[in-house]
């Protein structure tokens, strides 16, 4: 190679690194990853989470409005129903954590992109607003596409995770008029305008369970069952002749009460358009002398509409044992007051529910909901004494006895010969047979 052939050689490395140069140059204008930008605090540093009193969720045309009310959040399209505390405390903590992966400078025309252009399309952002008590706008947040990450090896579940993968992060802006767009580490995927996502879903839990009656508008179907103990097997009350229960039919009817919960509220709705004017009533006794009222309307999709009311009896005084003795007084009197004080709350807590409509899963009403012949056991039926034989099926009848024989009526010819001891000698004995040689008078 000449000197003339190297300098050459020499031009093109310097062109091509040239290039490359200010093309990484323009990617990170691009993507500026300015300290700081990388790690910072996406709503600041002084995020003032105690001053947030609403929150308002917005994508399309749909809206979720999270309002502090009385010391207590509430749905507000759920006629005020209230929201899981647990749910919002840990959105609000995680918002104000989120941190800065990757910040670019976006133009109007480009927000699209990352689905952040403001509009009511299916590609517009979903808009979180934080606001204090008189309204006043904190921070504004707008969640756009989701950012994706493809793994190059299999699932271990044995599956696809899909062409884009699995979302592990989230485009954002901070304010309408803000200019940067970042990207945050969580997609923030269960964070949606739906009310029934934010509901509490506390609901009695009916424990102790002593007696359970189902009235149905057709009295016939309606039922009561009954027990001894908490673990004692259902009896049926006033059972009627041939009736008896089946155990296996009655162990699983007050299963769902002790978990009972429902999927959403039925806000707004009239009664009787829900079936709740003729409804299916359940009343509930328990050993701990709660008595509860569940009013169930008509089946819609999965969901059953059902009301509750509760009522207790508990007992002011303690009534001492037969055999209490004096040194065990002050134990069981504390005993007797923390069991009083339980008990209390659970009926303070259990009557919050009485004001609403709920929309409860069919797994969980439908085992109350049986008819009476549904829980009996099945009756077997017996053969009838006046019953004809069955049909002949191709096996011979059984063989009548040898007199009833039509063919015994007319003698066979063998037989019409009388035997030895018979008076007439047989028809061979009656011809004399001829004499033998040598047989002759001597």
């Amino acid at each position: 190679m000449n000197r003339k052939q190297l300098l050459t050689l020499l031009v093109l490395v310097a062109v091509v690194g040239g290039a490359g140069l200010l093309l990484h140059q323009k990617n990170q204008a691009a993507w500026h990853s300015a300290d700081k930008a990388i790690g910072q605090k996406l709503l600041g540093n002084n995020f003032p989470i105690n001053d947030v009193a609403l929150i308002a969720i917005k994508q399309g045309s749909n809206q979720l409005d999270l309002a502090k009310k009385d010391n207590l959040w509430r749905v507000r399209e759920r006629n005020d129903y209230p929201a899981s505390f647990s749910q919002i405390s840990e959105f609000l903590i995680k918002a104000a954590d989120l941190k800065v992966v990757q910040s670019e400078k976006v133009g109007p025309s480009q927000l699209s992109r990352f689905a952040l252009a403001p509009g009511q399309g299916t590609n517009a952002p979903m808009v979180i607003e934080f606001k204090d008590q008189g309204g006043k706008l904190i921070r504004s947040l707008f969640l756009g596409k989701k950012h994706f990450h493809k793994s190059e090896q299999p699932s271990s579940f044995g599956g696809d995770m899909g062409d884009e993968g699995w979302p592990d992060g989230r485009f954002v802006k901070v304010g309408s008029e803000a200019a940067d767009v970042a990207l945050i580490s969580d997609a923030l995927s269960n964070i949606e305008p739906k009310p029934e996502q934010w509901l509490n879903k506390d609901f009695p839990k009916i424990e102790k369970i002593r007696s359970i009656a189902a009235t149905f508008q057709n009295p016939t179907n309606s039922w009561k069952l009954t027990r001894e103990t908490e673990t004692g097997e259902w009896k049926l009350a006033d059972p009627k002749p041939g009736e008896q229960l089946d155990a296996s039919k009655t162990s699983g009817v007050a299963s769902p009460l002790a978990s009972l919960s429902f999927t959403d509220i039925a806000a707004g709705a009239k009664p009787e358009t829900l079936g709740l004017d003729k409804p299916a009533v359940v009343a509930i006794g328990t050993f701990d002398n709660f008595s509860y009222t569940l009013k169930i309307g008509q089946k819609t999709n999965d969901n059953y509409p059902l009301t509750l009311a509760v009522t207790a009896q508990i007992p002011n005084e303690r009534q001492p044992g037969k055999d209490e003795k004096p040194q065990d007084k002050t134990k069981l009197d504390k005993e007797f007051k923390d069991n009083q004080k339980k008990l209390e709350d659970k009926l303070s807590q259990d009557k919050t529910c009485e004001p609403w409509i709920y929309l409860v899963s069919t797994w969980t009403v439908e085992p109350l909901l049986k008819e009476r012949s549904q829980l009996m056991a099945e009756k077997k039926e017996e053969p009838k004494k006046d019953e004809k034989p069955p049909a002949a099926t191709g096996v011979a009848p059984p063989k009548p006895p040898d007199t009833a024989k039509p063919a015994d009526a007319t003698p066979k010819p063998a037989d019409a010969t009388p035997k030895p001891s018979d008076a007439t000698p047989k028809p061979a004995d009656a011809t004399p047979k001829p004499p033998q040689p040598g047989s002759g008078p001597k």
